[in-house]
């Protein structure tokens, strides 16, 4: 996709005199230039509040706002507009549910999230069991690092009330069955809700929540190429309508008193005070920016990149890569007994290439491997094979240094 890679400004950069090679994607991704335009563009010609203005600019960003709701309903293939609910990323769409879900719980109820999982789905989980006696289950890997279904299937039972599954390990890279761990939840109990983290999925292939079969879907713009502080928290509209709002004030009401109050409608009811209404404009421009380029090709190429990226750490002395070759995101974690992965960073640094070191955001996971971190290569749509190689070659050299 060399055509794509000048629609990013930031990859003609040099860190000294070493051209940038960036594959931080997982951490988060650089904007294309209609991304960066379409922000300015808002700020330089819309830029006013929305919805409760008579005068053309609020009207023109609230029409410019919904569109974009819109276009994330589309994205994810929502039966409506409606159960799109803006937030500033996977982080805040998933502690929205752990707050409206709370007085759903009781004492002795089990949420279930995966040895593997962000702090951001396992931390509200844990606030939630605090809040209400509930009890919270990691779903354990297999010595090849990917779920243990078999173990998953196993611990579902009638106590399970939640699962909580990211569509792609963030630290490891395995892409997790979700499809088919979804329907073993709904087997198990009608009524177990399913939430999905699309933190590392959503930019690199096709999202259908209707397909998936989930509750709630989550995601964040920063990492499929829009601003940071964007995203969006999917969840089915006959559920949202049932569960509480969870912040107050301006926008999530239809009429106050001092009597009480009165909810606005969806997707409203979620969406207390002035939204990011530029970022979410901008989000839906890097959507529709993914859709034009194509996912199937997006991933086709990534994939052929990770395969490369991946046999060619591998066959670097004494280089450990987490997890199969096969089955994965676009990201590869290794480790290096010896090395310590910030110094392997820091050196790979020096020489232009921008990877992501330490533990992720996954304490847990480290703990489990007995481990402090790893070292994280992540791949986008604007990488390529000199970016790769570049990369390999780097390695091999930080590593003589490092020895």
């Amino acid at each position: 996709m060399t055509d794509e890679r000048a629609q990013f400004p930031l990859l003609s950069s040099s860190v000294g005199k070493a051209p940038l090679v960036y594959l931080d994607n997982a951490a988060t991704t650089q904007k294309p230039l209609c991304v960066l335009e379409a922000l300015e563009r808002y700020y330089r010609r819309v830029n006013a509040n929305i919805h409760r203005g008579a005068h053309y600019l609020s009207r023109l960003a609230t029409e410019q706002h919904e569109a974009a709701r819109q276009t994330v309903a589309e994205f994810l293939h929502a039966a409506s507009p409606r159960e799109i609910l803006f937030t500033s990323g996977t982080t805040a769409g998933i502690n929205l549910v752990a707050q409206v879900l709370t007085s759903s719980f009781k004492p002795g109820d089990e949420i279930l999230t995966t040895t593997d999982a962000h702090h951001s789905n396992i931390v509200p989980w844990q606030m939630l069991c605090e809040r209400t006696g509930a009890v919270l289950r990691p779903i354990p890997l297999t010595p090849e690092l990917r779920l243990d279904t078999a173990a998953y299937e196993q611990m579902l039972n009638p106590r399970t009330r939640l699962v909580a599954i990211p569509c792609v390990s963030n630290a490891l890279g395995a892409a997790h069955p979700v499809q088919q761990m979804t329907a073993a939840a709904k087997r198990n109990r009608r009524d177990t809700l399913v939430l999905l983290d699309g933190a590392q999925s959503t930019a690199h292939q096709a999202v259908d929540v209707q397909a998936l079969g989930c509750d709630f879907y989550v995601f964040s713009g920063h990492k499929i190429y829009a601003p940071t502080g964007t995203g969006a928290l999917w969840g089915r509209e006959e559920l949202l309508e049932q569960l509480p709002p969870w912040q107050g004030g301006g926008e999530m009401i239809a009429e106050v008193s001092f009597a009480g109050t009165t909810y606005n409608k969806l997707p409203f009811k979620y969406e207390a005070g002035t939204p990011n209404i530029g970022g979410n404009i901008v989000l839906a421009e890097a959507l529709r920016y993914v859709q034009r380029v194509g996912l199937e090709r997006i991933a086709a190429r990534e994939q052929a990149l990770t395969r490369r990226l991946y046999d060619g750490l591998a066959a670097l002395d004494g280089v450990q890569i987490l997890g199969a070759r096969e089955g994965r995101g676009a990201l590869v974690s290794i480790v290096v007994p010896g090395v310590h992965h910030y110094d392997l960073g820091t050196l790979l640094d020096h020489m232009g290439i921008a990877v992501r070191t330490g533990h992720h955001c996954c304490q847990p996971l480290m703990a489990s491997l007995g481990i402090t971190g790893t070292t994280r290569y992540s791949l986008a749509l604007y990488n390529n094979e000199d970016d790769v190689e570049r990369a390999l070659s780097a390695t091999r050299r930080a590593l003589d240094m490092l020895r």
